[in-house]
């Protein structure tokens, strides 16, 4: 399991440089950002002088190398916008987003897991089928729109939360709502498929042939073997979550890693771009490596070579 995790954790670097790369070309071939930063009646020696100061009259290849030896040292540049180095002021953003998305977590799992054991235990019925059809709507239902619908409804009419910001347990309620509903209906659908496999076990047969109560059952037996690919699904999503709140935190202007990375787009600031890309990277393969982690806990026989 040693050797595993110290492989997996080399994997990191190659993956970094490939990201890194391909932001960093995309970056190159949207344009100059020095059009962004100067005023419509600057001339063109004006341009001329500041991509000569930001060091953007180099050739792609150089600037590339000058950012790959920065970001060896852990330095990212300076931010074109901000004036600031690029890495802390990412770093300063990313509590708030850890905060949404652990939020959004908990609002997934305390929706998804009971309503997806509910859904299982009740196959076909009334109760199967309203879930089921939730679920779904859930599933293809555009955060950004459900945002907007939560908004008109808690902020504009009923004035019961506010409407953007960060601060008080209130003004996390709808964000984290709006992104965890999506992952609730998910890990509702995974729970529902493998609980309705799982009671069709020989050993759930004789659990319950040995006059264990129902509850029992389900819960121990049954639950935890389904943990497995909920497990899988939640690590996915969890790094989703970090670097799918672009839109979320842009809709209630949450502070998070999500809205400066949108904003650092919008004008092109290079450095920002990259060390939120960077920062996103980490957090995912840490994530899909807990995950493994996790499984080796809940079962045993799995082995890691």
């Amino acid at each position: 399991m040693k050797r595993y995790i110290a492989r997996r954790l080399l994997q990191i670097i190659p993956v970094l440089f490939i990201i890194t790369f391909i932001v960093f070309a995309l970056l190159f071939l949207t344009g100059d950002p020095v059009l962004l930063m100067l005023p419509d009646n600057a001339t063109e020696v004006d341009r001329a002088a500041l991509r000569e100061a930001l060091q953007l009259d180099r050739p792609f290849y150089v600037q590339y190398a000058s950012f790959v030896w920065g970001m060896l040292h852990g330095n990212f540049g300076k931010s074109y916008y901000y004036g600031q180095e690029a890495l802390p002021f990412v770093l300063e953003r990313l509590p708030a987003t850890f905060e949404l998305a652990a939020a959004s977590m908990g609002v997934a799992i305390v929706i998804g897991v009971p309503f997806g054991i509910w859904s299982a235990t009740h196959k076909n019925k009334w109760l199967d089928v309203i879930i089921s059809g939730v679920s779904v709507l859930g599933k293809a239902m555009p955060n950004f729109w459900f945002g907007i619908m939560l908004i008109l409804l808690f902020s504009v009419n009923l004035h019961l939360l506010p409407v953007s910001g960060r601060g008080t347990l209130s003004h996390l309620v709808l964000p984290a709502v709006t992104l965890g509903f999506g992952v609730a209906a998910q890990i509702t659908r995974l729970i529902r498929s493998a609980m309705l496999e799982i009671l069709q076990q020989d050993y759930i047969r004789t659990a319950r042939s040995k006059g264990l109560i129902e509850t029992l059952v389900i819960y121990r037996h049954a639950f935890r073997n389904a943990l497995i690919p909920v497990v899988t699904i939640i690590a996915m999503q969890a790094s989703a979550l970090i670097g799918g709140a672009l839109i979320t935190e842009t809709v209630f202007s949450w502070p998070g890693l999500g809205q400066l990375l949108v904003q650092a787009l919008s004008r092109k600031d290079m450095a920002i771009v990259e060390a939120a890309v960077c920062v996103i990277t980490l957090v995912v393969i840490i994530s899909n490596l807990l995950a493994d982690i996790v499984y080796k806990w809940l079962d045993p026989r799995i082995k890691y070579q």
